[in-house]
């Protein structure tokens, strides 16, 4: 698929609050938002997000724009505030409000979007009994208040659309009877009605995060069938740790995909040896096209508004070292 489009230094969309940041005060959230435009740009970033500063999470891209979802005083076993639908969500506004246009004023690089994926979103606020009669059902109402909104996107001019679902790497290598309230086949089917658009403006990607970590093992069958079942265009794969199963994730990958490899670890402060992940990429050049390619981080600096992984500092330093790699990989030709 190699084309102009690629946008090589990547990063999943959350970065680290600034001090004294607090999402319930409009002005500080816009003076944020802005500085960290202006940051993005200074790191030579091809992608600009909102840092996910006006959000309490990453969910809240569809939880802040949506009915049918409340918020509980129990937290998850992932450590986030849990919400459970009491009824099949209705949009109430655009998801991410007027963020993308804002963002679209204050530099020249088409904006990215990141969203939460519908199967994720169902799995993990599904509670039987409760409203919807199963996560399915949940699953599929979401996905479609989702495409619409991603239609509104890049009707808005966002050319880079990213859904994050991070439990569909784990699902690879789990017992189909540890998958919980949605199955491996019923989280495919959820999120590829999400990314199933009718009209695709050329230049326009539609990308797919499907977990942090890769598992222990991967199934190239059923590796397979998650690339063939979601129509994404770009999958951002974790690449970090230097597994044989990192390497085999992305050679399941169609001929007919980009790729964007995680190549540091957004979870610890200490640098990777630029040599060694050079290597590891040239292990990705043996059987895939490198243009069709990008790198990112491993994931989202600070998913959570209230937890980030690393100190400003040390996110600053992990995201220098992604524009080296990327300048190592492909010179200045972004």
């Amino acid at each position: 698929m190699a084309d102009t489009f690629n946008y090589r230094i990547d990063h999943h969309g959350s970065l680290v609050r600034p001090p004294g940041l607090s999402t319930g005060d409009p002005e500080s959230v816009t003076r944020a938002v802005t500085e960290g435009v202006a940051y993005q740009r200074r790191l030579r970033s091809t992608v600009v997000t909102d840092g996910d500063f006006p959000r309490e999470d990453f969910r809240g891209a569809v939880l802040d724009a949506v009915s049918g979802f409340r918020r509980t005083d129990q937290v998850d076993s992932a450590g986030l505030a849990r919400w459970v639908a009491e009824s099949l969500p209705k949009a109430d506004g655009p998801l991410l409000a007027d963020w993308p246009a804002r963002l679209a004023d204050l530099t020249v690089i088409a904006p990215k979007a990141s969203l939460p994926s519908p199967a994720y979103l169902a799995a993990t606020t599904y509670q039987e009994g409760l409203g919807p009669a199963s996560a399915r059902e949940l699953g599929e109402a979401l996905a479609h208040v989702i495409r619409a909104g991603i239609e509104l996107l890049v009707a808005q001019g966002v050319r880079l659309i990213q859904l994050n679902n991070p439990l569909l790497l784990a699902q690879l290598d789990t017992d189909p009877a540890d998958q919980g309230a949605l199955s491996f086949d019923d989280a495919l089917a959820v999120d590829a009605l999400a990314v199933r658009l009718d009209e695709r403006p050329e230049g326009v990607r539609i990308g797919m995060a499907p977990g942090w970590t890769a598992p222990a093992a991967v199934d190239r069958a059923r590796a397979g069938k998650l690339y063939d079942e979601i129509g994404a265009d770009r999958w951002i794969l974790p690449f970090h740790q230097g597994t044989p199963a990192e390497l085999a994730l992305v050679e399941a990958l169609p001929e007919d995909r980009d790729f964007c490899l995680g190549v540091v670890d957004a979870t610890t402060p200490e640098l990777e040896d630029i040599d060694a992940v050079l290597t590891r990429v040239d292990a990705v050049s043996e059987v895939k096209d490198l243009e069709d390619g990008a790198v990112s981080p491993s994931r989202g600096f600070a998913d959570v508004a209230a937890r980030p992984l690393l100190s400003a500092e040390d996110q600053h330093r992990k995201l220098v070292l992604v524009e080296t790699i990327a300048r190592y990989c492909w010179g200045n030709e972004f």
